[in-house]
């Protein structure tokens, strides 16, 4: 039953995604806004819910599937974007380099801080 309220719920944020996207001045793809206004919710409630997690845990493991269709599609389609090469290439860059920074900052604000070396060893 907890797999099925997990994924009810995840299909609710899809739902709401497929129906808020028509009216949005800019194109995004309604799982992406479904899965935003899900983390809105969540983060209102104070958590996720356990049943989103354990639905959620196998998808992330098969999250390259999802990603492998459009990078062998780039090999059939590549031609096509020759004379764009350098601009599709700075901005793999630049995402890939923003991707991390964002990362790192964000993993910086939400861990704990660890004690300075000196007072570990003032304790020990």
């Amino acid at each position: 039953m907890q797999v099925l309220r997990g994924f009810l719920w995840l299909l609710a944020g899809l739902l709401f995604g497929q129906s808020v996207v028509p009216w949005l001045p800019v194109a995004l793809p309604a799982g992406v806004v479904g899965m935003l206004a899900l983390t809105l919710v969540f983060a209102l409630r104070g958590g996720i819910d356990a049943d989103v997690a354990a639905v959620s845990q196998p998808l992330i493991g098969m999250l390259a599937l999802l990603i492998m269709p459009g990078v062998v599609e780039i090999f059939f389609v590549a031609g096509r974007f020759a004379d764009q090469a350098g601009a599709i290439l700075v901005a793999l860059l630049v995402g890939t380099l923003a991707s991390v920074a964002s990362t790192l900052w964000l993993l910086k604000q939400c861990l704990p801080a660890e004690p300075a070396a000196r007072d570990v060893e003032e304790a020990t």
